[in-house]
């Protein structure tokens, strides 16, 4: 009996110790709208208020920072842009200090937001081999601007917001991965007919991961005309600026740093099918206004994550 008093006084003590941690790490690693540090709720609400306390933990993120990064492999399918042509005024208020839009059109007065959803195959560290087809393939989304760190000339893109609709996935990703504001969608679907009519839905329920539904059919070949026209003198030249994207950037600037996630995906662009039809999307109007989607698919892709570095700021 004479323990328990000891046991108690040590739970105290190691959780005031966690609190002020967590409060003093809070101080410079501040809510932001968007990105890794914006508000996340789970879907199942109230229900799920401790995985709202992990996702948001900025101690068991400094914590997680330690562990080194590994190769990562996904046999990915359906992988269906959705894309707009804005204003680069709209999107510049988004990018982090210590990144720099990418500007695009005449006069550079223009710039992208794409958000990208496909379905993994089974996803997993490289070095499982074989072993990895044991795995799940979650249906994932990455919202993203395209950035440029100045030091370095690095390209890249900023994730807005990324969302799974796997709850283990999502707080993974965010524990480990710097570059991954992960959320969690309630449902999600993405069906790829025979004829190459595309369905997709993302429901975030009560959580804060993005919306969209789209309902879309292939199209016989390149558009020559279209919302990217005003940035882009073909339907070539705009999926060359936006397809090789294999780098994600991010900003810690309590470190002074920017972190590179350098990606392998290697798609031809001939791969590349043009869609039309009605896209809709709360979250992506909240940030693009009255522009028009404009929406391709690949069909397959070779996700491979290489390394996460860090440069200066």
């Amino acid at each position: 009996m004479l323990m328990l008093p000891a046991v108690l006084g040590l739970v105290l003590l190691v959780g005031s110790a966690t609190w002020a941690a967590e409060r003093s790490l809070r101080r410079t690693r501040r809510q932001t709208r968007y990105g890794r540090y914006a508000p996340w709720i789970h879907p199942r609400g109230r229900l799920a208020a401790p995985l709202n306390w992990v996702a948001g933990s900025r101690l068991l993120r400094w914590v997680c920072e330690r562990i080194p990064s590994m190769v990562f492999v996904s046999d990915v399918t359906d992988v269906v842009y959705v894309n707009y042509v804005v204003d680069a005024h709209r999107i510049a208020p988004l990018v982090p200090p210590g990144l720099e839009l990418q500007r695009i059109g005449e006069g550079d007065n223009q710039a992208m937001l794409t958000f990208l959803s496909y379905r993994h195959g089974h996803l997993g560290p490289a070095l499982l081999g074989r072993w990895r087809r044991l795995l799940p393939s979650p249906l994932q989304s990455n919202w993203r601007i395209y950035v440029r760190h100045r030091r370095t000339d690095s390209l890249g893109v900023y994730f807005l917001s990324t969302a799974v609709d796997r709850t283990l996935h999502a707080l993974g990703a965010r524990m480990v991965a710097e570059a991954l504001p992960m959320h969690v969608l309630e449902r999600a679907s993405l069906l790829v007919a025979k004829d190459g009519r595309v369905d997709l839905l993302l429901a975030p329920g009560r959580g804060t991961a993005p919306d969209a539904e789209a309902h879309l059919v292939p199209l016989p070949e390149w558009p020559t005309d279209g919302p990217w026209h005003c940035a882009f003198p073909d339907y070539g030249q705009m999926l060359a600026y936006c397809v090789p994207q294999d780098r994600a950037l991010s900003v810690q600037p309590w470190h002074g740093r920017v972190t590179r996630q350098e990606i392998s995906l290697g798609i031809p662009l001939d791969s590349c099918t043009a869609l039309s039809g009605p896209v809709f999307s709360a979250a992506a109007s909240a940030i693009i206004g009255n522009a028009e989607p404009f929406a391709f698919l690949i069909p397959r892709v070779k996700f491979r994550f290489e390394s996460e570095e860090r440069d200066p700021i």
